[in-house]
């Protein structure tokens, strides 16, 4: 595993709890880290923004109390994922935040910047850029970024259309950092997969929606546990970015899945209330079908370590 050592020594599954719109908080972060996976949140969840400092100083006394608690078997390190993109009229805020607070791991999206880069390095911590192409990826780390994140075809959100299988081999071509590959990973054998396709972690998040501690409505929840890939839309008409959706969130909101119009990227808007417009259209990756119920992230962590476990027992013989 490529990733920091005081990284992947506190990790019990290799695993990142993907950043979630509206959904991720300081409960399903925590639950996260102290199952033994690295948990993040969306800076912009944390409104208004003086919030953000409020839900840092909580995730970090919390974590830290469980530390003492359990020295033996410490919390996993926490993750924030910044915005990137000129449009985000937060960022220089929510990054002192991150620099104030040290926050071990940032993950950068939308775009690639070296002042962003080189302030998460100022004290330490390590930056993941989420990519899903080959330009995209050799763009992060001539900017700075210390590790990529391979956001593959059925990923929840900003999806790309790449297979997993090619977009890994192609960066390890040329990158032997720390990388995380998404794309409808939903149990343990999955995770083991993607560190046999070159991966040093996955990258997970649509199951996470589906946990008592997230923050989303019940029939939100209850329609990941419920939905099959088939399920999943693609469309880049919400944000102005290709990603993945639920077809019942479309259908509910009076549109036809079948016949969205086309958006671009200059309607991309972070940080303003406009970004509120599309709050009822629900993101999801291709990997629904493997979630089935809502129980608490630890329960859905520990599934995955029994099926992780068996996997690698069936693999190896």
């Amino acid at each position: 595993m490529t990733l920091p050592s005081n990284i992947s020594n506190r990790l019990r599954l290799p695993v990142i709890g993907a950043p979630l719109f509206i959904v991720s908080n300081p409960d399903l972060v925590i639950a996260q880290c102290t199952a033994g996976i690295v948990g993040s949140f969306p800076a912009l969840n944390a409104r208004p923004a003086p919030v953000l400092e409020e839900w840092l100083i909580r995730i970090t006394e919390t974590l830290a109390a469980y530390d003492a608690a359990h020295p033996d078997l410490p919390s996993a390190p926490f993750a924030v994922n910044q915005i990137v993109h000129r449009t985000n009229d937060r960022l220089q805020h929510d990054l002192e935040m991150c620099v104030k607070y040290r926050v071990p791991i940032v993950i950068t999206s939308l775009g690639a910047r070296q002042d962003v880069n080189d302030a998460v390095h100022s004290y330490g911590g390590i930056v993941l850029h989420d990519i899903i192409n080959i330009p995209f990826a050799r763009k992060a780390l001539e900017k700075g970024a210390d590790g990529l994140i391979a956001v593959a075809a059925g990923a929840g959100g900003h999806a790309g259309t790449l297979s997993p299988f090619a977009l890994i081999a192609e960066i390890r071509a040329f990158f032997d950092g720390p990388l995380a590959l998404s794309g409808a990973i939903a149990t343990g054998g999955g995770i083991l997969a993607a560190q046999a396709a070159g991966a040093d972690v996955a990258y997970i998040g649509s199951a996470f929606i589906a946990t008592t501690e997230a923050n989303a409505a019940d029939a939100y929840k209850q329609s990941i546990a419920s939905s099959t890939a088939s399920d999943i839309v693609y469309t880049n008409l919400f944000t102005g970015v290709h990603g993945n959706y639920l077809r019942s969130s479309i259908v509910a909101a009076g549109m036809d899945p079948e016949a969205l119009p086309q958006s671009d990227p200059t309607h991309m808007n972070f940080g303003s209330a406009t970004s509120k417009a599309w709050r009822d259209i629900w993101g999801a990756g291709q990997g629904v079908g493997s979630v089935g119920d809502v129980v608490p992230a630890a329960s859905r962590i520990a599934q995955w370590r029994d099926e992780y476990e068996a996997a690698r027992k069936r693999v190896l013989g």
